[in-house]
């Protein structure tokens, strides 16, 4: 509990919240970015408002850092490979439940989505579970 951050936590999650309805309100688009990315490189799709949003996400990271500075970044100490291997899963994962955190947990569970709230629910407890075996483990 060394980097909690409860302010910082609650100010980027009503963001996160905020982003979603505008998104839901203005396009009809539920804002699940492993579908948005995907949908940047799928034939026939209209992509640039997809575009525009996995830029504005960048961005956003670029000027947090510019106002802010590094503080409460998060710092990984795992090699690339493994941060390289963890993102294939993560991005194998999410096309074969349909969806990832964002979509799910973000959109679906403030939907009532049931498939979204089971889904969300693997997520967690597969999480909790790696960082046992990750931490306690190896």
């Amino acid at each position: 509990m060394e980097n909690f951050a409860p302010l910082s936590g609650l100010v980027g999650g009503v963001m996160i919240g905020l982003s979603a309805t505008l998104l839901l309100l203005l396009s009809g688009r539920v804002a699940g970015i492993s579908g948005i990315v995907g949908g940047i490189f799928t034939k026939g799709e209209k992509s640039l408002w997809r575009v525009a949003f996995v830029v504005g996400m960048l961005f956003a990271a670029v000027g947090y850092v510019a106002v802010v500075g590094r503080e409460g970044l998060v710092e990984l100490d795992v090699s690339l490979p493994l941060v390289v291997l963890g993102g294939l899963l993560v991005g194998f994962g999410t096309r074969l439940g349909s969806g990832c955190t964002s979509g799910h947990g973000v959109c679906g569970i403030a939907r009532f989505s049931k498939r979204s709230i089971v889904a969300t629910i693997t997520f967690f407890v597969v999480a909790m579970v790696t960082v046992f075996i990750v931490r306690h483990v190896f």
